[in-house]
């Protein structure tokens, strides 16, 4: 509890430290896609598109070694390397201070460390409900 006086603005939720099923060492080069569930450790490079189990709480980390080229899509990701394509994170994506994409960031949550650096867009993933989103057809007419 701060002492009196101290006003806390920020609450920090700490990451809880996933577990890691695979880990791709540093001294490793993967050229194709990869697809797991559970938890991914890079620290190598993968030259091709990374994917992690849709519903299964999939996590992908990667170390300020290790780096990807081509697309992601996992449900979290927690990225200090480099990322040169897109990320699509349906839950959560945390950068790390020394982070680099070079495409678009899909996500629900994000948390960013002084330095991380995004060139392409962030593109926030809303929460739609039954039914919200379909284009079918209306009785009103066009504006």
């Amino acid at each position: 509890m701060p002492s009196p006086g101290v006003r806390v603005m920020f609450k920090r939720k700490l990451s809880k430290n996933p577990s890691i099923d695979t880990l791709i060492g540093a001294k490793t080069r993967i050229n194709g896609d990869v697809e797991f569930a559970g938890g991914l450790h890079l620290d190598g490079y993968i030259n091709g598109n990374v994917s992690g189990q849709p519903g299964t709480g999939a996590s992908l980390s990667v170390s300020e070694h290790g780096g990807i080229e081509g697309s992601v899509v996992v449900p979290n990701i927690v990225l200090n390397g480099i990322v040169k394509g897109d990320i699509d994170a349906a839950e959560r994506v945390e950068l790390g201070e020394k982070a680099r994409v070079l495409g678009n960031v899909r996500y629900s949550v994000i948390e960013t460390a002084v330095g991380a650096q995004i060139n392409g867009k962030m593109i926030h993933r809303a929460n739609l409900g039954a039914g919200e989103g379909d284009a079918g057809p209306t009785d009103e007419p066009p504006l």
